[in-house]
């Protein structure tokens, strides 16, 4: 058993199979430096009755950056497509263990559903555990998804603006360190490299070990050498807005408030000319 109720695992999931109202959904998702192709993957192999949610696709159409988070109604048609309810158990997967997993996890908490947990060491831990997968595409049956749009889970850019002017409230930047300090370039052409005045470093990377979720103790201790106070406010952000869901994640895991994430995130903001840049550590 996990240490945290958002955690469930495999042994745990293969136990409740074919369960009424339980929706798995595979949320894989990759850079192009990792050179995967998470469709193919998806239909090759995945676990028994899952669902992929393409995070390419699932976006607000035309807004010139990645991985926007889309309306809500694009939100209700799509997981509605994909047979999701509100209202059901959602077990999120992704196939690196905890890497894209929790923008998909945050994407339904922040549209109304309430029961959303992901799978400890994701689809990894799921084959080493040797339990079943199916192949092929997944055909769901259509449902309704009632949406419930929590607006204070996102920040655009001029809340963005406003945040790192005031310096009063805590941010959370996920990216590795060396594109946070800017001795690594942007992946993205025409993206600064740095950081926004007053940010900490806190990469994604080094909250799982082995794809799972770190210990209580070890997220804490996480949190106080990147030198932020999980019980105060938290604003997130990353490349794209994906992996900054994963702080996101570990602080609900905490028992945390809920963080905020800034959804344009170090692509919108470091592709503009009027938004300030500083590099070097916070």
């Amino acid at each position: 058993m996990s240490w945290t109720p958002l955690l469930i695992t495999p042994q745990e999931l293969a136990a409740d199979l074919g369960r009424d109202r339980l929706s798995i959904v595979d949320a894989s998702w990759y850079l192009p430096a990792q050179g995967r192709d998470a469709k193919a993957e998806f239909a090759a192999a995945h676990l028994p009755g899952a669902v992929f949610f393409d995070q390419d696709a699932v976006v607000m159409p035309d807004a010139g950056l990645p991985h926007t988070l889309p309306s809500p109604e694009i939100f209700a048609a799509a997981a509605g497509a994909l047979g999701i309810r509100a209202s059901d158990t959602i077990v999120v997967y992704d196939g690196m263990g905890l890497f894209s997993a929790p923008r998909v996890w945050w994407m339904f908490r922040t549209f109304g559903a309430s029961d959303v947990r992901i799978l400890d060491g994701g689809f990894p831990a799921w084959q080493a555990a040797g339990l079943p997968v199916e192949s092929g595409g997944a055909v769901p049956e259509p449902a309704t998804f009632d949406v419930r749009f929590d607006a204070e889970a996102v920040v655009g850019l001029e809340e963005m603006r406003r945040i790192v002017d005031a310096e009063a409230t805590q941010i959370a930047d996920a990216r590795p360190a060396e594109r946070f300090k800017g001795s690594q370039p942007e992946p993205r052409p025409g993206v600064r490299a740095g950081h926004m005045l007053g940010a900490r470093s806190l990469p994604a990377a080094a909250l799982a070990a082995d794809g799972r979720l770190k210990s209580e103790a070890d997220l804490r201790a996480l949190f106080a050498d990147a030198g932020l106070d999980p019980a105060q406010p938290v604003v997130t952000s990353c490349g794209s807005g994906v992996t900054a869901a994963a702080i996101n994640f570990a602080l609900a895991a905490l028992g945390e408030r809920p963080a905020r994430l800034y959804d344009g995130s170090w692509t919108e903001w470091g592709s503009r000319d009027d938004t300030p840049v500083v590099t070097g550590d916070a």
